[in-house]
Order: C-alpha cells, then structure tokens, then sequence
C-alpha cells in the first residue's frame, strides 16, 4: 500500500502543473500567517486605544526575544517537514507513519522546554537591550505570560508541519481562523472591560494558542489515512534515526532564525535608544513587515514540501520549475503588498497610534524597510529551495554572515557616528540584497551539482 497524497484537500505535489498547485498551497499558509500575526496585532491596536504608548512599546518590541529563543525549535519544525515530504516522496510508508509519531514526542518536549526558558529569561534579555524603564516591567510581565502558552504554540507548529507535508494547508489555516477570533473577543472583554492592561493581551494569547493547538490535535487525530498519518495518543514511537535527520536540517534552519533575532535585539538596543516614541513606532510598523513577511513565509514552505517530495521521487526537473515559481510568486506578491500599505500608510499607522510623534517614527521606518521587503525573497526562497534537498548549513552560513554579521558591524561602525533612524533602518535593504546574492548563486551551484552528478542517492537525504 502506497501513500495516497490525492485527499481532498490535500495537494498532489509529484504530478500534474505546478503553478496552480503551488499558489493554492501557498494561499492558506499566507492566510495562516496574517492570522498568527493578528495575535500581536490585535494586542497592540487594544493596547493602543485603552492604554499608554508605554503598553504599545511593551507588547510590540518584544518580538526579536521571542523569537531568539522559539526560532531553534521552529527549526527543527523545518526539518521534520522535509524528512516526512522525503518519505511520502518515496512512498515508504512504515517511515512516515514512525516520523509523525516522532514529531509528536518532540513537540511537547520543545513547549517545555521553552515554558522554562522563557519565564527565566524575559527581564535578563530585556535588561541586556537597554529596554526604557518605563517600558521593562511592563515587558516582562508580558513576556512570562506569553511564554505559558509555548507548549501550545509548538504543538500547532509541529502539527502544522506535519499537514503541510503532505499537502495539507488549508485546516491549519481552519484552526487558525477560531483561535484568532477567540483572540480578538478575549483582547476587547480582557483590556476594555476588565481592564487588566498588558496582562489581558498576554492571558487572551495563551488562551487563544491552547485553543489552536487542541484543534490541531483534533484534526491529526482524525487524518482520513490511518495507516501512516494518523496520529495516536496511544503510539508513542521514537525514532532516533529521525529525529537525527531532522535536527541535521532544522538545527541550521533554526540557529539562523536564532542568530537573526540577535542581531534583530541590536538593533531593538539601538532603537531603545531613541526612546518610548521610537519603539512604538518601530512596532507599529514592523506589524505590518510581519504580515508582508508571511507572503515570504508561504512560498518558503512551498518550497520546501514541493522540492522534499519531488526529490523523494526522482523529479529533479520539477524541483527546479519548483524554485523559479515559488521566487517569482513571492517577490511579486510581497511586493504588491508592500506598496499598497505605504501608499495607504497613514490611514494603517492609524490603527494602531494617534500620537504624531509615533506616527512619524512608523513613517520612516516604512519608506526605509517595508518599500524594499520583497528583496528579502532572494534569500529566503533560495535558502528554502536548498533545505527541500536536504542541504540546510550553507544557506545558514550565508544567512548569518549577510543579514546578521553585516547589522552587527553596521550598528557598531555606521550608526555609532552617524546617530540617526534612518541610517539604523537603512541596513535592512542592504543585507538583503548582499544575502540573496550570494544564497541564489549557492543555490544554483547546488542545483547544477544534482544535475550533472545524477542523484545517486536515489532521493534520500543525505548529511547536510
């Protein structure tokens, strides 16, 4: 019996035309971002209109800290999508059946894991990156909240993993949908009614993620194949050899996100230093990078389902058509995105801020960085492309070097002589257009390699 990936609502990622396939996988998992962002969005525009620019700045800048510590396990995430899409790829049943089993031993390992380290570490972070006074307590009683909802927060992820290699997008788009909704009631009864402040944002979080997670359980456990995908409460397989491969392509993946995030707390440090103002305005506007950015985050997850599966298969000419398609759609699409909320950006600063003052600093911050967002594609696609195959340590090193390295040296030398806003943004196109050089060129060198070489390894992830 072989894998049937052909499940309504599944998308056949082997055969067939590519194009359409790839947008009606990519369309829920865009969706899915924007709700996921919504998150914070919803908590800093309640925050904005019941409470101070001391609240805004204390639940929209602590982004770079949760993701410096979620981004590793987010990682491996990466690396069980690929192993499971190798596997249905290669239609090794027994194989998938033990790797879904395996996903769901390391998600609740993970959640613990970060419940401990993030109530431990929320004020030393915060204090480390010069976070205002008026601004630190206030982030670190939302952080410690926020962090109880983690071990809900990675059962969707791993979950979400899951479905997604198999074609799957649009019911973890489905449980994201109710847990926004519930997000947006428990915001508006917790802070405009209760108001409980930045502790009714965090709590209405962590109650919204519980409720996403258990939906997503509900989903597994019910998956219309039973045989290799279903997941059991009861089968509690561990599979060292996957978990191996795994953290041989989510590790990389995730010490990139890792590394991003504090080369991002520097220049939160250096944002800080412009004060309260400039940090809500900064949030307010990396809002709406985080929403173009999900555009970003779609293709990347095409890319890596499409390419793991057909390299699984032997369809390297496929995997190639995958790359080109999922890089075009992406730069367009995050490009479209990004102009229209600049030409519209007063009316979109507005939702969250009345205060000109903030206004002015989410102003800059969108003709510096959103305008030029799409070129963060480059990298990004590219890097996702290679991971499809199984090569997960060459688009890190380039990564950090070019979107990480680069932002230290520039906050160190640049900005420490020329102490303005503009100049701190203005690193964010820069790297992206050093990185998607040199992460396309390595990803064109490795496809030529493939090509020439014959896969000998006849589709199966080799060492990264």
């Amino acid at each position: 019996m072989s894998v049937n990936v052909k499940n309504a609502g599944k998308v056949d990622m082997i055969n067939g035309p590519l194009a359409g396939k790839i947008m009606v996988f990519t369309l829920p998992i865009i969706a899915s971002g924007i709700l996921q962002q919504s998150f914070n969005a919803v908590d800093v525009a309640v925050i904005g209109r019941y409470s101070t620019s001391q609240a805004i700045a204390a639940v929209g800048s602590n982004g770079p800290i949760i993701s410096i510590l979620v981004n590793l396990f987010l990682g491996i995430a990466v690396g069980a999508n690929v192993v499971i899409a190798n596997y249905l790829g290669q239609k090794h049943n027994q194989a998938v059946r033990r790797s879904v089993s395996t996903v769901a031993v390391v998600a609740l390992l993970s959640g613990a894991i970060l419940l401990v380290l993030g109530s431990l570490l929320a004020r030393p972070i915060l204090e480390a990156i010069s976070t205002p006074p008026d601004v630190i307590d206030l982030a670190t009683r939302y952080l410690r909240i926020y962090f109880y909802g983690m071990p809900f927060s990675m059962i969707y992820n791993f979950g979400s993993a899951i479905m997604r290699s198999i074609g799957d997008t649009r019911l973890p788009f489905y449980s994201l949908l109710v847990a926004t909704m519930c997000n947006m009631v428990l915001d508006w009864v917790f802070v405009a009614l209760l108001g409980m402040g930045v502790d009714g944002v965090a709590w209405a979080t962590v109650i919204s993620v519980a409720v996403n997670a258990m939906i997503i359980v509900f989903f597994l456990m019910r998956e219309p194949d039973p045989v290799t995908l279903r997941l059991s409460l009861r089968r509690h397989d561990f599979s060292s050899a996957d978990f191996r491969k795994m953290l041989q392509i989510g590790i990389p993946a995730g010490l990139q996100g890792m590394v991003f995030s504090i080369s991002n707390i520097f220049i939160q440090s250096s944002i800080n230093s412009f004060g309260s103002d400039a940090v809500a305005g900064s949030a307010t506007a990396l809002t709406y990078e985080a929403y173009c950015y999900y555009i970003v985050v779609g293709f990347n997850a095409a890319a890596i389902a499409f390419t793991g599966q057909n390299y699984g298969a032997g369809r390297l000419d496929r995997c190639r058509r995958v790359g080109v398609i999922c890089m075009m759609m992406s730069v367009g699409l995050c490009a479209l995105a990004n102009i229209i909320i600049v030409w519209q950006e007063k009316f979109c600063i507005g939702v969250f801020t009345s205060d000109p003052n903030v206004a002015r600093y989410a102003m800059m911050r969108f003709h510096t960085v959103l305008v030029y967002q799409c070129l963060a594609s480059s990298y990004e696609v590219a890097g996702s492309y290679m991971r499809g195959f199984g090569r997960s340590v060459t688009p890190m090193v380039l990564t950090i070097f070019g979107t990480c390295v680069l932002r230290l040296v520039w906050v160190g030398s640049v900005v420490r002589f020329h102490h303005t806003f503009e100049v701190l943004m203005m690193i964010y196109p820069i790297t992206w257009i050093i990185t998607g050089v040199m992460v396309v060129v390595a990803a064109l060198v490795l496809q030529r390699r493939l090509s020439r070489v014959g896969r000998t390894d006849g589709g199966q992830l080799e060492s990264c």
